[in-house]
């Protein structure tokens, strides 16, 4: 089983380009089996662009988030800690293999779904 994550455009980008190792999440999937990411960038892209394997899932506080991720975030500290805004912990899925799709699949049509706010569960 696999998860489809809606990401903006420009960190989806880093995703597979390389300069973003992890994926910031307030909160998360409960399926511990899950070992890998289908990656719907969001709008204006509104595909599905490719997949990553999970190294790992980290669930701290924001601060020691911050300090272990902060060298491959892809991210400024300030957009994290907006982002993580009212919580005291936060997950980092550490980005493990990354797989960029020849041609950007479409969600309905492929994946026979919509685009999930969070997260969903696919086969």
């Amino acid at each position: 089983m696999r998860v489809l994550l809606s990401i903006k455009p420009e960190f989806a980008s880093k995703i597979f380009d390389g300069t973003k190792r992890y994926e910031f999440r307030r909160s998360i999937f409960k399926n511990a089996n899950i070992k890998s990411i289908v990656v719907y960038a969001s709008s204006p892209t509104q595909k599905v662009i490719g997949e990553f394997e999970i190294e790992r899932i980290i669930n701290t506080d924001v601060a020691a988030l911050w300090h272990e991720t902060k060298e491959f975030s892809g991210i400024t500290e300030d957009y994290f800690m907006k982002y993580f805004i009212g919580k005291e912990e936060g997950f980092a899925i550490k980005i493990k293999k990354v797989k960029k799709y020849k041609e950007p699949m479409c969600i309905r049509a492929d994946f026979q779904a919509t685009p999930p706010q969070s997260f969903i569960y696919i086969d």
